[in-house]
């Protein structure tokens, strides 16, 4: 039998089939119950068309092992690590592929108060259990078994399975609630907002929020693109990352004269925002942005980023008194650090932010939120708010180039600019930095490429150059 290969650093994610099926995912609850322990865990799952079928696979493995089952039914990543920590529960399973193509799934694993399942922290051991009990279990009459007992479940709203009990509970109201405490409405100006769910999960948190803001008089109208889930994916594979499919929310944004625009990824735990002209705003800037709204509300306070693209973070930090601390890149990474410095905010330029208050966990709602807030109280465009940034620290934006032998790669490019570089670091793939240049190359966590940034201090050209000139190495030195 093949090794689990959909178990990567920090989360499941596999090609539906070989890679990721049924089966496994029934094992991956066997066996996160056994390495766990757990007496209660919440399951959800994005609106992908296999993510039903493997969460039922999932809450039997678990109900086979003597686990309370909470479904939440249709979720996005944010809202099982919100009932992780709400509802005082020893873990929470979100079945999703994020970002990935159609044909992937894979799963993201936290324990009691959303603490981060990683390869140095349970995951790999989850994997080693699952494949024994792979090998062990499975004849072609258990998948039969197994899908039959699938349906019986997914039919009721309780569920008794071994010695263990599975209900579905939602958790919408106190998560939208929750959300509601990060900005003060009434600092809230009349705002036209587009908002762009992708086909993906975040459409029903958006209702619940339209709801909310009526309820408390807060001004803000939501302009609604692709809105309805859509497993399918009739307008591409929501991941604003790819320009291809940024044009609905821009055009959007520049129909409407709107104030901005926010589009989410398949699971919604990255949020991507469009100025009030359309323009795509990398992440990378809403990271200053953010950082130093709560520096401002506390100063001192440690604020967490990755080595990919970072010298923006860092002057803001500094400029606000607090404390910048470089992690590796990858949410459980970065969870795990902000836990150790209590940092009160970290953010990643691929738009995954984290937040104290949301028990260090990544959200893709919160950013957006705090922004609305800040435009209304500092009367600026959003344009106005990342335009000196921008400047004074261009950036190439992060580049995918497929090697096939990656860290031979890397080994040669670290030759080819040893002698000039001032400063070198190995915290995730290789970082150097020159006079008024940097960049950073790094092997995926998450999928078979290699990520280039590139940034400069103030000079626009020279980012293109280097970015040119790295892209030229790394092509001939393939």
């Amino acid at each position: 039998m093949k090794p689990l290969s959909c178990f990567k650093a920090y989360d499941i994610r596999g090609k539906l089939g070989d890679e990721l099926n049924e089966q496994i995912a029934y094992c991956i609850g066997r066996a996160y119950a056994r390495i766990i322990k757990p007496d209660s865990v919440a399951v959800g799952g994005d609106i992908r068309l296999s993510s039903e079928s493997l969460k039922l696979a999932l809450t039997l493995g678990l109900l086979t092992e003597g686990v309370e089952v909470l479904d939440l039914g249709m979720t996005g990543t944010e809202e099982v690590y919100f009932a992780a920590q709400y509802l005082a529960i020893d873990g929470a399973i979100e079945v999703t592929a994020s970002h990935n193509p159609i044909d992937y799934n894979g799963m993201k694993l936290v324990r009691a108060q959303s603490r981060p399942i990683s390869g140095d922290s349970g995951l790999f051991a989850i994997r080693d259990e699952a494949q024994r009990l792979q090998a062990d279990l499975f004849e072609p009459a258990a998948l039969k078994d197994l899908t039959e007992q699938s349906k019986k479940m997914a039919g009721n709203a309780t569920w008794q399975f071994g010695n263990g009990s599975y209900k579905k509970h939602s958790i919408l109201k106190p998560y939208v609630d929750h959300l509601l405490t990060y900005i003060n409405g009434a600092n809230i100006k009349p705002l036209n907002l587009v908002v762009n769910s992708g086909n993906g999960a975040a459409g029903h948190v958006v209702d619940a929020l339209e709801q909310a803001f009526i309820q408390h008089k807060i001004p803000v109208h939501f302009i609604k693109v692709n809105h309805q889930p859509d497993g399918n994916f009739p307008n591409g594979i929501p991941n604003p990352l790819l320009v291809e499919n940024r044009q609905a929310t821009a055009e959007a944004v520049r129909h409407f004269q709107a104030d901005f625009g926010i589009a989410w990824d398949g699971d919604f735990d990255r949020c991507f925002l469009f100025d009030e002209q359309g323009d795509f705003i990398e992440g990378y800037y809403i990271v200053g942005i953010l950082a130093a709204a709560f520096l401002k509300k506390e100063p001192g306070a440690k604020i967490i980023h990755d080595p990919r693209l970072y010298w923006n973070t860092d002057a803001v930090v500094k400029q606000y008194n607090g404390k910048a601390i470089c992690s590796k890149t990858g949410h459980a990474f970065i969870k795990e650090r902000m836990r150790a410095e209590d940092a009160v905010y970290g953010g990643e330029m691929s738009a995954h932010h984290y937040f104290r208050d949301f028990s260090y966990c990544d959200s893709g709602m919160i950013p957006w939120l705090l922004v609305a807030e800040l435009l209304s109280l500092s009367g600026e465009k959003l344009s106005q708010l990342v335009r000196q940034m921008i400047a004074d620290y261009p950036s190439s934006g992060e580049i995918n180039f497929k090697i096939a032998n990656p860290q031979r790669v890397i080994t040669k490019l670290a030759e080819n600019y040893e002698s000039l570089a001032i400063e070198t670091d190995d915290i995730d793939g290789l970082s150097m930095s020159f006079d008024n240049w940097r960049f950073n190359l790094r092997v995926s966590n998450t999928e078979n490429v290699v990520r280039l940034n590139v940034e400069t201090k103030g000079d626009y050209k020279l980012m293109e150059q280097k970015t040119a000139e790295i892209k030229l190495f790394l092509t001939e030195a393939e």
